[in-house]
């Protein structure tokens, strides 16, 4: 990963894209280690992190992700998804962040060097040219290593850096309780 502690970076985190490929891949993020990851190698202007919630629901499962971020350095854009039923009757959710991001990314172009974006998805490839133009540096995190590929082809091709999210990983992972070995009562730690 090329970053470089003068470059004016900002991270832009679709939160469902990138959910979706650490649960593919088999970690958790832990999301403080990721902004000090940042922090350390570039100069870290915003970390956007950018989620749609269901407000139908009493109790949303990532409302204390989004709390807890919103309070501890990033950048939080939320809107209400939006429930319908399909064709077949199945209960669906939608909540695309694309043009949210993309606005965002677009007006902060002029004060940044670096953008790096969390997603594979294809339909940012024309914002990474339009930022492109602007003289802005732009990686791409996400994996080949899912099944399929996360990355859409065109968006790894359009970024000056694609970043295996597999390989930075390490660097910011969550240890889970159940990865260490459990100890009988009569063993010592």
């Amino acid at each position: 990963m090329r970053l470089s502690p003068q470059e004016r970076t900002a991270l832009f985190i679709d939160g469902a894209n990138l959910y979706a490929a650490t649960r593919s891949l088999g970690f958790d993020i832990d999301y403080r280690k990721l902004l000090d990851l940042f922090s350390a190698r570039s100069n870290l202007l915003r970390a956007y992190y950018y989620s749609a919630l269901l407000e139908t629901e009493d109790y949303s499962p990532l409302k204390p992700l989004t709390d807890w971020l919103a309070y501890n350095g990033y950048s939080l854009v939320t809107k209400p998804a939006k429930e319908f039923t399909d064709t077949q009757g199945r209960r669906r959710i939608k909540g695309n962040m694309d043009i949210e991001l993309a606005i965002d990314m677009l007006e902060l172009a002029p004060h940044m060097d670096h953008a790096v974006l969390f997603s594979g998805d294809s339909d940012f490839r024309r914002l990474i040219e339009a930022v492109q133009r602007r003289g802005v540096r732009v990686s791409v995190v996400s994996s080949v290593r899912t099944s399929p590929p996360m990355i859409a082809d065109e968006l790894r091709r359009q970024a000056d850096q694609f970043i295996e999210l597999a390989d930075i990983a390490p660097d910011f992972t969550r240890r889970l309780a159940d990865a260490r070995p459990r100890l009988r009562e009569d063993e010592e730690p």
